[in-house]
């Protein structure tokens, strides 16, 4: 891509490497030099809580926001009921309105440390797509909506095309699922003159349809705009840690296990993080990503502490840092640990030692925990552990119990 960008918010987009693909880059481009461009993404309400696999995403509403323009933040109350086929093996789970609407309230707690919401101009929008979703007449809706989509086509989009290939089930259900996520395009094109849907790359044929439809019926000049789907360079999904997802709620994952997630980051993904998960200049970017030996590691401390701040605030990145410190430079415990408290009835009995690795984190199955064991992996208050079955009782938890997994990954253990 050679084209030169006039507004500051492609040049963002086009420098620090969030843009994948874009619907009419110059088009776009015009249309975000004029004046305030409305832009929204899409999120489901599947959990309580984003992980950073969205946060390339929430970073883009944010540079959205701060060039100029409205970031549009819609939950999918109505279409979470329906489920995102989107490159899926398997139908999601239906859930109930009531575990969709407190998804809804965690995740709004996300957003609201990225993105201003208030009444100016560019002041963002939170949206629920349940607004007009949930009272659409079926009749009408498949009379005015449906008929502008080809069946034939919508089974060429690769995202069902893969389910059909694989011969795996794929409900009418989510079928409509492509159908109501460019109805809702439609929508905030009416409302809220929204111009622009951006998304994951996984998202192009969804963003496709929802342009087609809002030409088809509203006759207006909409765009869509796609971000990579980030892998780390040894090829593993975004988003995903050794003990789970990485949860950007800090109810779900403490502000201390979000640093250290950062902080262990591959050499080579570095200056690529720097860009697209901080707003340092691109040249200091380059050049902490192109620092080499033992001076990458303070590259990736910078990293830790800059996400987290966005995330969770100064002071979190602050304390996450200093109790790194505490822990692997002086050997000591730190306060911001993660922390098991358990009740005096759970261990007045014994509690095994795999038991407390993966009560803590550390491990995701008794297995896995066997195994850390075994390969010497694990240590309990600094000290090489050497059997799963090691028993522990209260006696063992008058101060706290300090569990590691490999050289980075701590807990404590305490008695409530």
């Amino acid at each position: 891509m050679t084209y030169r960008p006039k507004s500051d918010f492609m040049h963002v987009m086009m420098e620090r490497g969030y843009l994948a693909d874009c619907t009419d880059y110059q088009g776009l481009d015009e249309a975000l030099s004029k004046g305030v461009v409305p832009a929204y993404i899409g999120f489901d309400a599947t959990a309580k809580s984003l992980h950073v696999g969205s946060l390339i995403q929430i970073m883009m509403l944010r540079w959205l926001q701060k060039t100029g323009h409205k970031p549009i933040t819609l939950m999918g109350g109505g279409t979470t009921k329906v489920g995102d086929p989107s490159f899926r093996a398997d139908e999601r789970p239906l859930l109930t309105e009531a575990q969709i609407d407190d998804n809804i309230a965690g995740i709004k707690k996300v957003f609201a440390a990225y993105i201003r919401y208030d009444d100016s101009a560019t002041g963002a929008l939170m949206l629920n797509n349940a607004e007009w979703l949930d009272g659409l007449n079926y009749l009408a809706f498949l009379r005015d909506i449906g008929r502008h989509f080809s069946v034939n086509r919508m089974l060429a989009f690769e995202s069902v095309k893969s389910r059909i290939d694989r011969e795996q089930s794929l409900s009418f259900l989510e079928f409509n699922y492509m159908i109501l996520q460019a109805y809702d395009f439609l929508e905030l094109n009416r409302r809220y003159g929204c111009m622009l849907q951006m998304g994951g790359s996984d998202q192009w044929g969804n963003i496709v349809n929802g342009i087609d439809l809002t030409r088809r019926v509203a006759e207006q000049e909409i765009y869509g705009l796609t971000s990579p789907l980030l892998t780390t360079s040894d090829g593993k999904k975004m988003g995903k840690s050794q003990s789970g997802a990485v949860w950007l709620n800090p109810e779900m994952l403490s502000p201390y296990e979000f640093w250290q997630f950062w902080r262990n980051t591959t050499d080579a993904d570095v200056g690529r993080f720097l860009k697209l998960y901080t707003e340092l200049p691109v040249a200091e970017c380059d050049r902490l990503g192109a620092l080499a030996g033992s001076e990458i590691n303070g590259a990736k401390i910078i990293l830790a502490n800059e996400v987290t701040a966005l995330a969770h605030g100064r002071a979190a990145a602050e304390a996450a840092e200093a109790t790194a410190r505490e822990v692997f430079e002086k050997g000591g415990v730190g306060d911001d640990l993660p922390t098991l408290t358990l009740e005096p009835a759970e261990v007045a009995e014994g509690i095994s030692l795999a038991q407390l690795i993966v009560r803590s984190g550390l491990a995701k199955s008794g297995k896995d925990a066997k195994r850390l064991i075994a390969e010497g992996g694990a240590r309990v208050n600094d000290a090489l552990a050497g059997d799963a079955g090691q028993m522990f009782s209260a006696d063992d938890f008058v101060t706290p119990l300090k569990l590691t997994a490999g050289k980075k990954r701590h807990a404590l253990v305490q008695l409530g």
